[in-house]
C-alpha cells in the first residue's frame, strides 16, 4: 500500500462548470466544492487531507443531518444558513471547511483553511470569501436553469 493521496469518493461522474467541480453520488447527498478549496486540499499533508476527504464522505452521506463535532453553524455571516465542516487534524493545525446547503440539494463546499493561532482572524477573512464564492454559485446555477 503506497502514500497515494485520498480521493472524494464518488459512485457516478464528476463535471465541472466555472469554478467548481461537481460530484454527482448515488443515494447521497450532492457535493459540489470550489476550485479554489480543491486546490487548498491537494496541498495538505497526507493525514489531514484523509481526515478531509473521510469528513466529506461523511458529509455527503449525511446531508444536514450531520451535526456536533464534525459539523457547526457558523455565526457573523449574511447567510443564515453557512457552517463548518471540522475535520480531525494532524499536528496541530485546526482545518476547517466553510461551507452550506442550496436549496437544491447539494453541499456546496466554499473555503478551507488552517485557523490555529489566529482563531477569529481566519473567520474575519473566509467567512466573507465563503459569501463571495457563494453568490457566484447562485448566479451561476441559476444561469444554468434559465432563471437569470
Amino acid at each position: 500500500m503506497g502514500d497515494s493521496p485520498p480521493r472524494l469518493r464518488c459512485a457516478g461522474s464528476a463535471s465541472r462548470s466555472r469554478g467548481f467541480a461537481k460530484l454527482h453520488a448515488v443515494d447521497e447527498w450532492e457535493v459540489r466544492v470550489t476550485d479554489e478549496l480543491l486546490g487548498w486540499i491537494s496541498e495538505l499533508d497526507s493525514r489531514s487531507m484523509t481526515l478531509v476527504v473521510d469528513s466529506i464522505d461523511r458529509l455527503a452521506d449525511a446531508g444536514p443531518s450531520l451535526g456536533r463535532p464534525l459539523v457547526d453553524r457558523l455565526a457573523g455571516s449574511k447567510i443564515h444558513n453557512i457552517k463548518e465542516l471540522r475535520p480531525g487534524s494532524a499536528g496541530s493545525s485546526e482545518i476547517r471547511i466553510i461551507f452550506v446547503f442550496d436549496p437544491w440539494r447539494s453541499a456546496i463546499l466554499l473555503v478551507g483553511g488552517d485557523k490555529s493561532g489566529d482563531w477569529s482572524g481566519w473567520y474575519r477573512e473566509a467567512i466573507p470569501r465563503a459569501e463571495q464564492l457563494y453568490v457566484e454559485y447562485v448566479k451561476e446555477w441559476e444561469a444554468e436553469e434559465g432563471k437569470s
